[in-house]
């Protein structure tokens, strides 16, 4: 286990109020209301557990209070905290949204002068509404939220850092254990174990992929048999920051001649993203040039995305994916994944590395082995 145990930056939380405060100017807007658990977060370094709720108001004037379960934090970048009963007598309510609003607007009020700013996609809207007097005029604030969380601060770097760590601690125990014969559960098993170990404390999340033989899903009362190839995409959020990045380890440790030619052609398309990712490239081109690129192995081998961006959220801008037209931002953390699935291959291999976009290019984030055996 590492012992430094990365947390968010009262400071960059205040900057990051700040920014969202010229959003607000922007939009003419007095205030915004704030209920989702990563934007709260983002915000004030405040993560509840996840079966609690909270609200946040944050006034153009740059005043931030906080409405939070049971107690005050110990740690909270926020001009006032209030608190609500999220239990009665160790029993959660289920009512935590509308009590934490009720108490929030208490404490900031409720004049029919605001123009309030919202997450669309957000719960508790409707409760917003109603809690908010004589109608007031409401904007929806989700895209400029998901515009501001895509540059990536310091410290936000430092979580993910030590969700791909934990990463980093899961294939090391996969490549000691996988072998003939072996369950996908038992796998699982001991992956989370591994990772936890290293991150010191539960994780917020594990990853979707641990199938053996299979392009991916949840582990299954499976064993893995010989000249199969293990998928696995692991994806642990260390407090709520996500790392994104997949191997494929041979089951026998001695992949085929069509296996290693597979790998070396994906191999290349990560080199490509390497040495073409900067700040205003197109995402769709970059999706474009390596679904070119892999379909020389074989067309229609790959056919999933090419990768996203990360962080609060498993899935953030920008999206290497045709379906959008994003363009690379500086501070962006994004996965490239491309992967090839034949019945030849036994059923696929994958490969995904995680970057972070500089002013010039972009770093790697994941520097352990690539490799199949």
């Amino acid at each position: 286990m590492t012992e430094h145990s990365p947390v968010l930056s009262p400071q960059l939380c205040r900057e990051r109020q700040l920014r969202l405060k010229k959003v607000l100017e922007q939009h003419s807007l007095d205030r915004a209301i704030i209920t989702s658990r990563e934007n709260i977060q983002y915000l004030t370094g405040v993560r509840t557990h996840r079966l609690m709720q909270a609200a946040l108001c944050l006034e153009l004037d740059g005043n931030c209070t906080l409405a939070a379960p049971n107690q005050i934090p110990e740690e909270a970048a926020v001009d006032e905290c209030v608190t609500f009963a999220a239990q009665w007598h160790s029993t959660l309510r289920q009512e935590q949204l509308a009590v934490a609003l009720k108490v929030l607007f208490e404490a900031v009020g409720s004049e029919s002068k605001h123009h309030v700013g919202l997450e669309g996609t957000a719960g508790g809207n409707l409760m917003i509404r109603n809690l908010s007097s004589s109608n007031p005029n409401f904007t929806d604030l989700d895209v400029d939220l998901w515009k501001l969380r895509r540059r990536k601060d310091t410290d936000e770097l430092e979580m993910i850092r030590k969700a791909i760590s934990c990463t980093e601690a899961m294939y090391a125990k996969a490549r000691e254990i996988i072998q003939p014969g072996i369950s996908e559960l038992e796998v699982f098993n001991q992956l989370h174990a591994a990772a936890v170990i290293e991150a010191g404390e539960p994780l917020t999340a594990l990853g979707n992929d641990y199938q053996c033989n299979s392009p991916g899903g949840a582990p299954r009362q499976r064993i893995a048999a010989d000249g199969e190839l293990y998928i696995l995409d692991l994806g642990p959020a260390y407090r709520g920051y996500y790392a994104d990045n997949c191997r494929t380890i041979a089951v026998n440790r001695q992949p085929t001649d069509i296996q290693h030619q597979a790998w070396e052609a994906i191999v290349n398309v990560l080199e490509m993203v390497e040495e073409t990712v900067k700040p205003g490239v197109s995402c769709r081109a970059l999706f474009e040039r390596a679904q070119q690129m892999l379909d020389e192995f074989q067309e229609d081998a790959f056919f999933h995305h090419l990768g996203h961006g990360f962080g609060l959220f498993p899935h953030e801008a920008p999206h290497l994916n045709p379906n959008w037209d994003d363009r690379f931002e500086e501070g962006d953390c994004f996965t490239a994944e491309p992967g090839l699935y034949t019945e030849a291959l036994r059923a696929g291999i994958r490969l995904e590395q995680n970057y972070v976009v500089t002013d010039s290019g972009v770093e790697r984030l994941t520097n352990f082995s690539l490799e199949m055996s």
